[in-house]
């Protein structure tokens, strides 16, 4: 089974968090949604973790240069639970090319689906 993937770039921390909680509806109920943002809410969290919703945080840096390692580890996790889709958030859009070629590499490119990209 492939997981669809959806990468959120751009806005605030806050903007990336909400525009995921908004597209989750038309998800949840009834499939596994797994959430990866780049950086730490500054406030109040809109999104928590469920049984239906894997929530993952990382540390804000570039995902393809010193973010690297804790980017693939934390995706590698969430992957093994196979959600049926996968909304990877990140702050710059500087490198969300690089990104998108690491994510159509190997071992990437057999266990994602084609992906949509929702800028802010």
């Amino acid at each position: 089974m492939s997981t669809a993937l959806t990468l959120v770039s751009g806005g605030s921390y806050a903007q990336r968090e909400a525009a995921i909680a908004a597209a989750l509806p038309q998800l949840l109920p009834g499939l596994t949604v797994a959430v990866l943002l780049e950086g730490l809410p500054d406030g109040q969290p809109e999104l928590q973790a469920g049984p239906q919703l894997l929530l993952q945080r990382i540390a804000p840096g570039c995902l393809c240069c010193i973010g690297n390692l804790a980017l693939r580890v934390t995706l590698n996790r969430l992957l093994r639970r196979r959600p049926a889709h996968l909304f990877l958030a990140v702050a710059g859009t500087a490198h969300l090319e690089n990104l998108r070629l690491t994510l159509q590499q190997a071992p990437y490119d057999h266990l994602l689906l084609a992906y949509s990209t929702i800028c802010l």
